[in-house]
């Protein structure tokens, strides 16, 4: 149950129904559950809460780095320290860290014609 996102259709206000629901019909809300790890961030532990999914991300840049994810994670804190002075907020980088590697993992399997997965 569908309808285009045509703006010439909706009226301010009106809840416009999309194409491509962001809900599979079996999403899985434990993806969206927040869980704290211990890790170790230059040689410094410290704990970092990210949902579920966000580790999952991790675990898949970890991989493709040939490396662990606090080896990511230990990448990112330093080079936003030495590039930027540091950041506020770490756990929110690295959730911008991984929609930036699913996007630009998209954007190539949209250049080699491959269904992202």
């Amino acid at each position: 149950m569908s309808r285009s996102l045509n703006q010439s259709l909706c009226k301010p206000g009106e809840p416009r129904l999309i194409d491509i629901d962001p809900f599979e019909s079996d999403f899985n809300m434990q993806l969206a559950q927040p869980l704290s790890r211990s890790v170790r961030l230059n040689g410094f532990a410290t704990c970092l809460r990210l949902e579920n999914i966000y580790w999952a991300v991790l675990e898949r840049i970890a991989r493709a780095n040939g490396c662990t994810v606090n080896s990511v994670l230990s990448h990112v804190d330093r080079e936003v320290h030495l590039r930027h002075g540091g950041v506020k907020n770490f756990s929110g980088l690295v959730r911008v860290i991984c929609v930036v590697f699913l996007l630009n993992a998209a954007d190539e399997a949209d250049e080699e014609g491959d269904p992202v997965r």
